[in-house]
């Protein structure tokens, strides 16, 4: 995760191959665990979800952080809470990206003032699951590089997810009809250094690593299960059998808990 690379021009700065997935206004956001200015008290603004991560951006142009960026490499322990009192609200673990402009690992809390909690957090974990399948196991964020060159409008439509979805996966945007403000999403031509939804799309390259696309089974697997192996790791999908989708179950996704379950007591 990095620290104030994710804005320009009071808008979002998206990187070659990105797409935003959804936009939400009217987020409040809280970090604990970290003793740095930046993180101090509540920010309120704005929220992206994009094929390769999820972007904060601060309404409050003059706090210390502007804009946060969590890769989903860089996501951990997160947990959709339905209080019985209270609104619902997401939670979850994020680590630094080295030369990210902070250092070590902090605890995140989003609040959705106007809804949509639990349908953003279940897309979150779903674009996440799918991007992690793209990269090696336990890949660690990667260095962050500045853009090399500068930035510009991205090409319209800036906010246009992809109809027929991805691999059999449409994001919620009937929950999330409104779109960025315009000229307020502006693009890098440098690509991002770790997997999309869409694995590496031919922008960066994926790191020489088992597990990555392109990986290799061992001698004793068969030749069904390297197959089935492979179309999970790829997320396959066959046009002639639109019915079917080599997609693995989510490995980490659990569904909001039942009303019983968020009323009862949790042990100490």
């Amino acid at each position: 995760m990095s620290l104030n690379t994710a804005h320009a021009n009071d808008g979002v700065l998206i990187h070659l191959g990105e797409q935003i997935l959804l936009f939400c206004d009217d987020v409040t956001m809280e970090f604990h665990g970290v003793d740095q200015a930046e993180f101090r008290g509540s920010k309120r603004g704005r929220l992206y979800l994009t094929t390769h991560r999820m972007i904060f951006n601060n309404r409050n142009s003059g706090d210390k952080m502007v804009s946060f960026s969590f890769p989903f490499v860089s996501i951990s322990e997160v947990e959709l809470e339905q209080p019985v009192f209270g609104a619902n609200y997401i939670k979850g673990k994020v680590r630094a990206q080295p030369n990210g402009n902070w250092l070590g690992e902090a605890k995140f809390k989003l609040m959705f003032k106007s809804g949509g909690c639990i349908e953003f957090g279940q897309a979150m974990l779903k674009a996440a699951q799918m991007a992690m399948r793209m990269g090696p196991p336990g890949y660690a964020p990667p260095p962050y590089v500045p853009p090399s060159g500068p930035w510009y409008a991205a090409p319209p439509p800036a906010y246009a997810p992809n109809p027929t979805g991805y691999y059999g996966w449409v994001p919620p945007t009937d929950t999330f009809p409104q779109a960025p403000a315009p000229n307020s999403v502006f693009m890098t031509d440098m690509p991002l250094p770790y997997p999309g939804i869409n694995g590496y799309n031919g922008y960066a390259n994926a790191p020489s690593a088992p597990g990555a696309a392109g990986f290799t089974m061992p001698q004793n697997t068969s030749s069904q299960d390297a197959k089935a192996a492979e179309a999970a790791q790829s997320a396959y999908y066959d046009p002639n059998k639109p019915q079917c989708a080599y997609v693995p179950p989510p490995s980490y996704y659990e569904p909001p808990p039942s009303y019983h379950h968020a009323t009862g007591k949790k042990e100490q």
